[in-house]
């Protein structure tokens, strides 16, 4: 099953500065849904090295904005 997700330019634009190359646009999505989820099951969850993480992460996707 396939499907379209509409999205705005600009974000379409910042998207493809991410994507690699050799990869399909589902490839790529499914590439960032793994490293989010990685994320959020963290081993340092509730602890100080967590909050700087999820703030340096937050800082470098605000630098695409």
């Amino acid at each position: 099953m396939t499907a379209s997700i509409p999205v705005e330019a600009d974000t379409k634009e910042r998207l493809e500065r991410l994507k690699r190359e050799d990869e399909t646009w589902s490839e790529f999505l499914d590439r960032l849904a793994a490293a989010v989820e990685a994320t959020d099951d963290s081993p340092w969850e509730g602890t100080r090295k967590a909050e700087l993480a999820r703030d340096a992460v937050k800082r470098s996707r605000e630098s695409f904005e």
